[in-house]
């Protein structure tokens, strides 16, 4: 069971390492977006680990939030990153409107 334990913290200490890696050097907003869901995702998956090897279901519910939270903030950052990139004359073209 320690062997276990061992293997499952190396894999995810070497995922958020590399994770951190993207997450500092970016370069762009996109790219700390994709590393910042990458590292939620590892969280959730030690969090299942854990379950998995002491054999419990206590923190589904935590799990859950945390992937409830992955989801909102990349639909958050997403809208943001999609309003930032288009310009007032090409919204109004793509709406049909000639800004009258």
């Amino acid at each position: 069971m320690t062997m276990l334990w061992m293997i499952a913290g190396a894999i995810a200490m070497v995922a958020v390492l590399l994770v951190l890696v993207r997450l500092i050097a970016g370069p762009t907003l996109i790219d700390r977006l994709i590393a910042s869901d990458v590292l939620l995702t590892t969280l959730i998956l030690v969090v299942g680990a854990e379950m998995v090897i002491s054999g419990h279901t206590r923190t589904i519910p935590l799990m859950v939030v945390l992937a409830a939270t992955g989801i909102l903030a990349s639909v958050a950052v997403a809208r943001f990153v999609t309003r930032a990139t288009v310009s007032p004359a090409t919204s109004d073209a793509e709406e049909g409107n000639d800004g009258r």
